[in-house]
């Protein structure tokens, strides 16, 4: 995939002042970003039986720290509840994952914000039928972007579970680096399982995307 013609951003929103007052435009909104393929959205609450049949597969749960499995009912809705709040409080940003051709469901992405590190770490994961299509790396290159262009990031970080070999190759694709190996990190069903970290930086991401325009600083 030319990365270049994967985006066509159209959403801008207000950002955060660094010294913790409120945005001068008021309340950010959720943005929704453009692909060629896919809409990456706000959820809503009609999202939520879509979300627990598609995450509450145990091959998505065992390749994720938080999804639980089996997926209880009201979990959805209750996470889709948070989200408005979370990207106004300056926390988070999850968006939905959506097929522009079908308008189906296929997936989450989003980043835990640290704004007073100009950082946000990334995650995401994509129902079992849209696996091996190319969809999730389409989905981050278009965070990235708006993450560094609009966000005002300076890092961005990732991080996969050592045998989910396939999360790794989506950052790798993205231009991420590996930056650490950290054995029996976490626990996750009984098991300790360790994490492979990667990160990208502003000037990086220019070298993955020479032609992006330059930012104007933080507000």
């Amino acid at each position: 995939m030319n990365i270049q013609s994967a985006f066509n951003l159209t959403e801008i929103v207000a950002l955060w002042p660094n010294d913790g007052s409120e945005p001068s435009r008021g309340a950010p909104q959720v943005p929704t970003l453009y692909t060629s393929r896919l809409i990456l959205r706000p959820f809503s609450l009609a999202d939520a039986a879509t979300v627990q049949r598609l995450a509450g597969e145990r091959e998505i749960a065992a390749m994720t720290l938080t999804i639980p499995h089996p997926y209880p009912d009201g979990a959805a809705a209750a996470w889709i509840d948070t989200h408005a709040s979370a990207f106004a409080n300056g926390q988070g940003l999850s968006l939905a994952i959506v097929l522009q051709a079908t308008g189906e469901l296929c997936g989450a992405i989003g980043l835990v914000l640290a704004p007073d590190h100009h950082s946000a770490e990334m995650g995401y994961w994509l129902g079992k039928p849209y696996w091996r299509q190319g969809y999730c790396t389409e989905a981050a290159l278009a965070l990235l972007q708006y993450g560094f262009q609009t966000l005002n990031l300076h890092r961005i970080h990732a991080a996969h579970f050592a045998q989910n070999l396939a999360s790794g190759r989506v950052m790798q694709k993205l231009g991420m680096r590996q930056e650490g190996y950290l054995r029996q990190a976490v626990l996750k069903w009984g098991q300790y399982m360790d994490l492979v970290l990667y990160g990208i930086l502003w000037e990086e991401w220019l070298e993955v995307l020479p032609a992006t325009p330059g930012r104007t600083g933080w507000v």
